[in-house]
């Protein structure tokens, strides 16, 4: 007879989640995703099998959790500038219940696994093509309502601000001065001129 589990999986594979944001994933060790997860090495293994698709599990968790969190606050004001002035500010400020310190655990993938991991390539990059997805349908909606210039190409201005995003998770992971980013945000908004 199969036991039970005795745990929860969307439970652990949050604290997991947490782990690999906070240290990366070569610095996670299985011990640290066990304590933090509260279960048994068999119970990881069994469930998630071993770290790299732990890591894999997770990131695509995340992935949803922050395009969801993403979109919403693109929808979140009446004004596609002010909802694009929130998102940025978010990025430096650490809303949405992020830490600045971790940066976005995707950006963290980009430039930690990506190059050497195809499957991480192909998660990044998903993101990536979805983040730049949102931002151009924001774009757009902000022309038909006459907010935005027509001149405006959506596609192009919102793959720079997609790279834009990148840039600025990595710099804020970086601890900048407050003087250096202060009024970044506002800049970044003059690409929507």
């Amino acid at each position: 007879m199969v036991r039970p589990k005795e745990f929860d999986e969307r439970v652990a594979l949050t604290a997991a989640m947490q782990v690999f944001w906070e240290k990366g994933y070569e610095a996670t060790s299985i011990g640290d995703l066990t304590e933090r997860m509260q279960i048994a090495r068999p119970s990881l293994y069994a469930t998630f099998g071993g770290k790299k698709e732990l890591f894999e599990t997770a990131l695509r968790a995340y992935v949803e959790l922050s395009l969801t969190y993403v979109e919403n606050k693109l929808r979140s004001m009446p004004s596609v500038k002010a909802s694009f002035l929130a998102y940025f500010q978010g990025v430096i400020e650490g809303s949405g219940g992020s830490n600045p310190d971790f940066g976005c655990l995707c950006v963290n993938t980009m430039v930690e696994l990506a190059p050497h991991e195809p499957v991480f390539a192909q998660i990044t990059e998903e993101f990536e093509a979805r983040l730049t997805e949102l931002f151009r349908k924001s774009i757009e909606g902000g022309i038909q309502s006459g907010e935005l210039p027509d001149q405006l190409n959506p596609s192009s201005i919102a793959r720079v601000l997609t790279l834009t995003a990148i840039g600025l998770t990595v710099t804020m992971k970086m601890k900048p001065s407050p003087s250096r980013v202060e009024h970044v945000a506002a800049e970044i908004l003059t690409l929507l001129e």
